[in-house]
């Protein structure tokens, strides 16, 4: 299909000028505005299905490309592809969106048509960020998509909705100025934009040591941020926290992968050696962030908060396979990527469900939820198990890629440390969530009001179960998921191994580094 991904970046896009046009009709009706959105997102959803076919088995070589002439006086192109690593992460995005649709079904009456054109905007920008190869094409995107995830915060969040809007767009804004920095130095290098050709000079010709270890910086600066890794991690709570249900899902599921993915795709292929210098920094702070994240969660009265802080932990768990070098730690990592996006975004849900219900997220409200609302129950505990990393569900293959991945690495210094270390990540996740769930779903009801609260209806019970389904389909059976992507993080590995001395590598050094 010809052209496929721009129709996948200008679909969303349509559907928010759709709802603005509508919105000036004189017999128009607010419940039409969600089904505008809905329609949208799902055939955004079911166009982006035809990239499994195009993309062949293994995803090592980019596939459905366009290049046009953009800028034509500075180079700049609008280039756009997806490989084995970009392809889950479009297909993630495409599916939470309809979901994320329809959780804000019946809860958002303020300003309907603002709030679904931001979120079909968001999306465009969203599947740009993951399919761009232009440099310049890339940061427009990945600026475009704080813009509106900064209304829906500052508009449809909670009493502190302005000061966690604020805080969000500053830090990731900021960040995201010094890459372009970065980008633009990169351009009075090597004349150029363009990823694939970027990859090909800077072979070639490679950066000397100083330039190398300040651009690095630049762009790892911003990702780590938006990761967020810590300790650049306290936007995260407050945006989490005081975001819509819809916010919430996009925010854990798509955009905090936009910093782990920028990692992947650019630090560690464009800046090689430099990602080899930087590599013990950020595995230790990727540690850190792994047992802070999940101690502050442990210790949160609000059920939303202790799943923000989660994220956090889990998070640097992707981080941590990322700079392990190895095929299976980074592998892990693109894993572990879809899986906070799936269980994450789950959990979010059942905040949301909770809440519209209650009004409140604080744990002590509850208790006993097993009794009234047993539906609610039994799949939010299949949810928080899928966070944990149990066995057969998804988060278990992603947690166990990375763990072994950096066990066996050479880049990690003592690396059974740093692995014992980060698999306590996993004991305290296992004690905040099923305490969590302990004081939430059972024990006895004493509060009254909770004795009243309906089940789960058809709708909410429909937005979750494609995301259960895939919790068990993906701990059970990851094989086509990692058969896909295996040959582009390969590629990418290898550029990681590389001896620093004119910038190639043979195969005699990659077999001892992973000796």
């Amino acid at each position: 299909m010809p052209y496929l991904l721009t129709i996948l970046i200008l679909l969303p896009f349509a559907g928010a000028l759709a709802l603005v046009l509508y919105g000036f009709a004189p017999q128009r009706r607010e419940q039409h505005y969600r089904w505008i959105a809905l329609g949208t997102t799902v055939a955004t959803f079911v166009v982006s299905l035809l990239l499994l076919r195009g993309l062949g088995g293994t995803g090592a070589e980019f596939r459905f490309e366009e290049s046009v002439n953009w800028i034509g006086s500075i180079g700049a192109r609008y280039h756009v592809a997806v490989d084995g690593v970009s392809l889950w992460l479009v297909l993630l995005t495409t599916l939470l969106m309809p979901i994320a649709v329809l959780s804000s079904w019946t809860s958002i009456s303020k300003r309907p048509l603002a709030y679904f054109a931001f979120l079909l905007i968001l999306e465009s920008a969203m599947i740009g960020v993951f399919v761009s190869l232009d440099l310049l094409l890339f940061y427009l995107f990945f600026e475009a998509s704080l813009v509106p995830m900064f209304f829906l915060i500052g508009i449809w969040g909670g009493e502190r909705r302005i000061y966690a809007a604020i805080k969000f767009f500053i830090y990731t804004a900021v960040g995201s100025l010094l890459m372009l920095v970065g980008i633009i130095a990169l351009y009075f290098i090597y004349n150029t934009f363009d990823y694939p050709t970027l990859l090909q000079v800077m072979t070639a010709s490679p950066l000397t040591p100083r330039a190398e270890f300040f651009l690095f910086a630049a762009f790892a600066l911003a990702f780590c941020i938006k990761v967020p890794l810590f300790p650049l991690h306290t936007w995260l709570p407050d945006a989490h926290t005081e975001a819509p249900t819809a916010g919430s899902v996009i925010l854990a599921g798509v955009l905090l992968k936009m910093g782990t993915y920028g990692l992947l795709r650019f630090n560690l292929a464009l800046f090689p050696d430099a990602a080899r210098r930087f590599a013990p920094l950020i595995i230790v702070l990727a540690v850190i962030g792994i047992i802070y994240g999940a101690l502050v969660a442990m210790v949160q009265p609000d059920v939303k908060r202790l799943v923000a802080y989660s994220s956090v932990s889990h998070m640097g768990f992707v981080v941590l396979g990322l700079f392990s070098f190895t095929e299976l730690g980074m592998q892990g990592a693109l894993y572990q990527m879809l899986n906070h996006g799936v269980s994450t975004g789950a959990l979010f849900l059942f905040v949301g469900f909770i809440y519209e219900r209650r009004h409140t997220r604080m744990i002590s409200e509850f208790g006993g939820l097993s009794k009234p609302m047993p539906w609610f129950s039994a799949l939010f505990v299949i949810a928080s198990l899928s966070s944990i990393g149990l066995p057969f569900l998804n988060g278990f293959v992603g947690e166990f890629l990375i763990l072994i991945g950096t066990w066996t690495s050479n880049a990690v210094q003592r690396s059974w440390v740093v692995t014992m270390l980060a698999a306590t990540g996993v004991i305290w996740a296992a004690v905040y969530m099923l305490w969590m769930l302990q004081r939430v779903v059972f024990g006895e009801v004493t509060n009254p009001e909770n004795a009243q609260l309906r089940d789960l209806n058809g709708r909410e019970i429909g937005l979750l179960v494609p995301l259960l389904i895939l919790m068990l389909v993906m701990g059970v059976y990851p094989r086509p998921f990692l058969d896909r992507s295996r040959a582009s993080v390969e590629s990418i590995r290898a550029r990681v191994n590389t001896t620093p001395a004119g910038g190639s590598y043979t195969t005699a050094t990659l077999e001892q580094t992973d000796k």
